[in-house]
């Protein structure tokens, strides 16, 4: 395998690169800007912007990748609400672009999506479940997909996933357990609202399910996420009583108070039967990865 990976800067990318890494295999990392991650070497590392036509030909024709693994998204959720046309070129016409390349060379291409897909009113969604997003960044997913479902080229796959949590190198953003254990860790005071459901998935874990797909030549669509359903303030809560912290100072609040500008699905979770069938796929908890989290910081 030669596998090229967009967003490389990202949490998700920066664990594939450390799996691929340590096993030896062959890749390519590549973000838009320059590379964040010291774990990366330089010489595995290319610039590539994704909505640029030009550098995506240019890196596919220098490298030929056997598998492509398309990390790089927006993912601001409320930002995609009032950016419409920079989250349509960046999730929906870079994957096209992105595509179209990878078929020239016949590399296998997968994207990553999101639980945000759905709306939320069933939850313990199945890869064959149809999609009906309530934001504007869901439905650039959706798209995404579609252009692959769409394809008569086959040589494809799809990896959902949701609320992914990990360490990495210099990110751009935190994540919900990280801010969660710091805040808990000091005795900052925390709103968390409590009518929104996910099952919160370690970066990890995902990076491993994302190549396994690669390796075992897999097609077609794949959820990926943690084990077990929650509401949100219950993420808050077990990490608490994991690190025997007080929860003293957490809110408990409604999302109708937040104001965002962005729906989000109440109630979403995956149903992982596929993935563990196929992919060997075994998710760990969040308290399995707390004290991993800890030694990572």
């Amino acid at each position: 395998m030669r596998i090229l990976i967009t967003g490389s800067n990202g949490l998700l990318g920066q664990k594939i690169v450390k799996i691929l890494s340590k096993r030896g295999t062959e890749f390519l990392a590549t973000s838009n800007g320059n590379n964040r991650n010291q774990d990366c070497p330089s010489e595995l590392y290319r610039e590539m912007n994704i909505t640029n036509q030009q550098q995506i030909a240019e890196v596919f024709s220098e490298y030929k990748p056997t598998h492509v693994i398309h990390t790089a998204a927006l993912t601001n959720v409320d930002y995609c609400e009032l950016n419409l046309e920079e989250c349509q070129e960046v999730n929906v016409l870079a994957t096209q672009k992105l595509w179209e390349e990878a078929q020239k060379i016949n590399a296998h291409f997968q994207l990553l999506s999101t639980d945000f897909i759905f709306d939320g009113q069933t939850g313990n969604y199945k890869e064959t479940d149809e999609p009906s997003a309530v934001s504007i960044y869901g439905q650039s997913k959706a798209d995404a997909e579609q252009i692959l479902i769409n394809s008569e080229n086959k040589n494809w796959s799809i990896a959902r996933t949701i609320i992914v949590y990990g360490t990495a190198n210099n990110l751009s953003r935190t994540n919900i357990v990280l801010w969660s254990i710091d805040a808990l860790t000091k005795g900052d005071p925390m709103k968390i609202i409590d009518d929104q459901f996910r099952m919160p998935t370690w970066a990890d874990d995902l990076a491993w399910g994302c190549i396994e797909i690669c390796r075992r030549n897999k097609t077609g669509i794949f959820h990926l996420c943690g084990p077990e359903l929650m509401a949100v303030n219950e993420i808050v809560f077990r990490i608490a009583k994991h690190l025997g912290k007080s929860t003293d100072n957490v809110e408990i609040i409604s999302s109708s108070t937040l104001n965002q500008p962005a729906k989000r699905p109440p109630k979403t979770g995956f149903d992982l039967s596929k993935s563990k069938a196929e992919l060997g796929y075994n998710p760990k908890t969040i308290e399995e990865t707390i004290d991993i989290l800890l030694q990572n910081k």
